[in-house]
């Protein structure tokens, strides 16, 4: 049976003193979490249930937040009218965990996911028009129009990987760069519930203690792989203590405020020195698994609705800054069409671009780094070869 994380009457983040709060530092607000917030594996002690953060952070997580779901309808709408081919995973319902990361993390950490990636890709620093335009297959996109859905990079962000699991081993390598350089950072792996099986997941794990890597293996459990829940394909749903021998940490994935400070905790213990750390971030998507799911033939109608109504991240959000003072509901409803206008504009934006030129040349871009490229590309055949002249490729 499905577990509801909490009833949305009850908002996850408290105000904690607020009144003193205020008065000492008008910026900041202490937040009580509820100690249904965590559940540890094998670590001392897990994250403070009482913390201190600023006011303009959470205004930040409200729009971030409204901004990722609103491209992620927008997407559903392109996809339907067929602007947007292939495959195409959308993560609406599961903002609250890739804004409590980076909310958490600098741009000199690193995170690598899987093909649900959009929101990832935008917070990490790519345009909704880039976004779009890569979904769309448009020169403008973020991959330049090569990747799709499944396979969207920017700087510090490595994917997007479609093949199910692999990005677990490759966000261990990503560690593994962070420590032979000395560097106080971290990477964030992160992986679905559907991956948790996969023997690399594994592999990785026992790599990343032997080497006492500063990586978080952050499962995301939105309850259902490819149309499967969690309980008929995993023997043991716990994933925050699948690592054994690596601590691990369970998260509310529903409330952004306690992912973001079990990521400030995650990012904080693993670049002490102390190794790798599995998390489980407990979250829900509304929509099906893919577009070509409708995600209702192995849940029911009245099971997302009753998420959508007690448990949705934004709303969460919303109320916990209205009741801190922070925000008005007029203001709040400004945001979100302020949002909205933003997306419809960038998505625009993208739909006008041009496709990717009608040039083979194309396809010979970024495979090397520039100035490293050997004379000649092979083919299968010799008349699929190409060399290089001074100004690009010539056929051969």
């Amino acid at each position: 049976m499905l577990k509801f994380l909490r009833p949305q009457s009850r908002i996850a983040a408290r105000v904690a003193n607020a009144r003193s709060m205020a008065s000492a530092s008008p910026s900041t607000v202490s937040i009580d979490l509820p100690a249904s917030s965590f559940e540890t594996y094998e670590l001392e002690q897990g994250p403070e249930l009482q913390f201190e953060t600023e006011k303009e952070t959470l205004l930040q997580m409200y729009k971030q937040m409204v901004i990722v779901r609103r491209m992620e309808m927008a997407s559903d709408a392109l996809y339907k009218a067929k602007k947007i081919r292939g495959f195409c995973h959308l993560s609406v319902g599961q903002e609250a965990v890739a804004v409590g990361i980076e909310s958490a993390i600098t741009k000199k950490d690193t995170v690598i996911t899987s093909y649900r990636c959009h929101g990832f890709t935008y917070l990490r620093g790519a345009s909704v028009k880039e976004v779009q335009g890569e979904l769309m297959g448009k020169r403008c996109g973020v991959s330049y129009g090569k990747g799709g859905s499944m396979h969207m990079f920017t700087t510090g962000f490595y994917g997007g990987n479609g093949i199910v699991g692999a990005q677990v081993p490759v966000g261990a390598g990503l560690a593994f760069a962070h420590q032979y350089r000395n560097e106080k950072n971290c990477t964030f792996a992160l992986y679905g519930d559907g991956a948790s099986n996969q023997g690399q997941v594994f592999e990785s794990f026992n790599m990343a203690k032997l080497w006492d890597l500063p990586v978080i293996f952050a499962c995301e459990n939105n309850k259902y792989g490819m149309g499967t829940s969690a309980s008929r394909s995993s023997a043991m749903t716990e994933y925050y203590k699948r690592g054994q021998f690596i601590p691990g940490l369970k998260v509310n994935g529903m409330d952004v405020l306690a992912c973001y400070q079990a990521s400030k905790f995650a990012k904080d213990w693993t670049v002490s020195g102390n190794g790798p750390l599995v998390m489980e971030y407990e979250t829900y998507r509304y929509g099906g698994h893919s577009m070509s799911d409708p995600g209702t033939t192995y849940r029911t109608r009245e099971e997302v609705q009753n998420m959508r109504s007690r448990n949705d991240p934004i709303a969460g959000l919303k109320m916990h800054l209205i009741e801190l003072g922070i925000a008005t509901e007029e203001e709040l409803k400004a945001y979100d069409k302020e949002a909205r206008k933003y997306v419809d504009k960038q998505t625009k934006e993208a739909e006008l671009a041009p496709p990717p030129e009608a040039k083979m040349d194309i396809l010979f871009e970024d495979v090397y780094v520039k100035g490293s490229e050997p004379p000649v590309l092979r083919g299968r055949i010799n008349e699929d070869s190409w060399s290089f002249e001074k100004n690009g490729f010539a056929n051969r």
